[in-house]
């Protein structure tokens, strides 16, 4: 039983993650016009600072996030990923990455970035994960520490995607879009309300928040 979901599990990762597994589904077309429109629209930023939420959980924003990433690694970008979604992180499980340190451990200054960054199966992809487990998720990700973090970053990487918790129910989170370039905000057909997503752009365009895009989800 225990190999079974182990099986399991492995196969649903490879769902979740098409556009490594199955590089030429339609999945992955979607994700490299998604990558292509996000170059045109950012084309002037020597490196691009892109944060990826939605208006509530559930949507779907992780799992883009990740296929996004990849996408651009593809594409030979030299691509970071930051899970910054430090009260229920996904990236980790998506990647099958352990997540005993990360974001909050450098914020803390117990870790450095090249200890705990992850270089891993996907060439080009660096990522890195949410970290230790606390509980001050807005001081931590809006003090001059993070700021200070992205800048020096970015000058490694050609695009560093952020993936943050739903912009709705997490303030960390209209902080970290003030850091950043552009937003790309995750829908899911279905599911995602009107006036949810009306909410969610008022809140961005109160924190002066670049919304570059929106990607809506079929499932």
């Amino acid at each position: 039983m225990a190999a079974n979901k182990k099986s399991q599990g492995k196969a649903l990762k490879k769902l979740i993650l098409l556009t490594h597994s199955h590089p030429n589904s339609i999945v992955s077309d979607q994700f490299r016009t998604i990558r292509a429109n996000l170059h045109f629209l950012t084309k002037e930023k020597t490196c691009k600072l892109i944060l990826i939420t939605s208006p509530e959980t559930g949507e779907g924003k992780s799992t883009t996030a990740a296929n996004l990433a990849v996408s651009m690694a593809q594409q030979k970008e030299r691509i970071l990923l930051i899970d910054a979604n430090l009260r229920d992180p996904a990236i980790p499980d998506i990647f099958n990455i352990p997540n005993n340190g990360g974001l909050t451990d450098i914020l803390i200054d117990e870790e450095s970035f090249e200890e705990v960054v992850h270089q891993n199966r996907i060439e080009n992809l660096d990522i890195l994960t949410s970290g230790s487990v606390l509980s001050h998720f807005v001081e931590l990700l809006g003090n001059q520490k993070m700021k200070n973090l992205l800048t020096t970053l970015s000058a490694f990487y050609d695009t560093i995607l952020i993936d943050a918790p739903s912009v709705l129910t997490s303030p960390e989170t209209r902080v970290l879009s003030t850091y950043c370039e552009g937003v790309i905000l995750i829908l899911k057909r279905g599911k995602t309300k009107i006036e949810k997503i009306e909410e969610a752009k008022r809140v961005l365009d109160i924190a002066e928040a670049k919304l570059v895009g929106v990607v809506m989800n079929e499932k």
